[in-house]
């Protein structure tokens, strides 16, 4: 049968005294080592005594002993009470400075860019600080599941979430291979896009995405359909390239492609605007300096683009 265990209230009262005088031998010693009167120390001693219902020293007018069972509360008290010093010296250097392990969960596609510079450069500034970055395409609860901090699209931040840009706004763009369209051919207008391959992205929830637009500051969204289905945008981003079809993707992912000539941009005039890529968090006020450090790391560092996903 499964029991419910509870501390009593005040269980902890006076161990670290009855410590004290169990390693002096003297109320008068561990008054001393303690900052307290000798009278403070008996008392604590007789109510930590009355609690345990056991009498745990023999007191004579020359010396303290003792008694059996204070032997076998000491044995066993006094290495938890260090473990708890321990315990209490570990979390309180976690809260005065910048160590411990920081978890970030963020897009895969965003992963090579933090760890170069962005990541790189906190770690050496904050040794003692571990980084781990947990690349995953879901909308992470960060309290549940343990991480200090995500990193995502702005549009797909919690209103309740405080938020830092890690890039400047872009568009999505419209791109697709040379090759690709040597045998398409280029869509014109938004409805062309009902005769091309389109490379979907299936988001975390388990749907497709629709494309989105701006037609003369007018949201569109669209269905699309094609051959290949991916999970993230580097997904999507090597099927482009390798001419399935065409693409959706953050601008600053599809410019080395188009920079060297591996994709062309079409439509751009309906390219929708994002916010950008944020770091985001739960709460000031619950931050630990490790985090802080790293925002505060994000923040001297100058602005640049990074790709990203849901």
């Amino acid at each position: 049968m499964k029991q419910n265990f509870t501390v009593r209230q005040g269980a902890l009262d006076g161990v670290e005294v009855f410590l004290s005088v169990a390693e002096h031998r003297s109320f008068r010693g561990a008054a001393a080592q303690l900052g307290v009167t000798p009278s403070a120390v008996s008392q604590a001693v007789r109510v930590l005594e009355a609690r345990i219902g056991a009498t745990l020293f023999i007191r004579t007018t020359r010396s303290v002993g003792l008694t059996e069972a204070g032997e076998r509360f000491l044995a066993r008290a006094k290495p938890a009470f260090e473990e708890l010093v321990a315990a209490s010296e570990v979390a309180r250097g976690l809260g005065e400075r910048p160590s411990g392990l920081l978890r970030l969960s963020v897009p895969r596609a965003v992963v090579p860019i933090l760890l170069e510079p962005l990541i790189a450069s906190f770690c050496k500034a904050n040794p003692e600080v571990e980084v781990e970055i947990v690349a995953s395409k879901e909308l992470i609860d960060l309290a549940t599941e343990g991480f200090d901090a995500g990193i995502r699209l702005g549009q797909f931040v919690a209103a309740d979430m405080i938020a830092v840009p890690l890039s400047p706004p872009f568009r999505f763009v419209v791109v697709g291979s040379p090759g690709y369209f040597a045998a398409r051919g280029r869509p014109e207008c938004m409805d062309d896009l009902r005769e091309h391959a389109c490379i979907r992205w299936r988001r975390s929830s388990g749907a497709l995405a629709l494309w989105s637009f701006n037609d003369h500051g007018q949201p569109i969204e669209i269905a699309v359909s094609g051959p290949f289905i991916a999970s993230d945008f580097l997904g999507i981003l090597g099927a482009a390239i390798e001419g399935i079809g065409l693409a959706q993707l953050p601008e600053p992912m599809a410019a080395e492609g188009l920079k060297t000539g591996k994709l062309v941009h079409v439509l751009d005039e309906y390219a929708p605007m994002v916010p950008g890529v944020f770091l985001y968090y739960p709460s000031r006020r619950q931050i630990m300096p490790k985090l802080r450090a790293f925002i505060d790391h994000v923040k001297s560092r100058a602005t640049r683009s990074m790709p990203g996903g849901s």
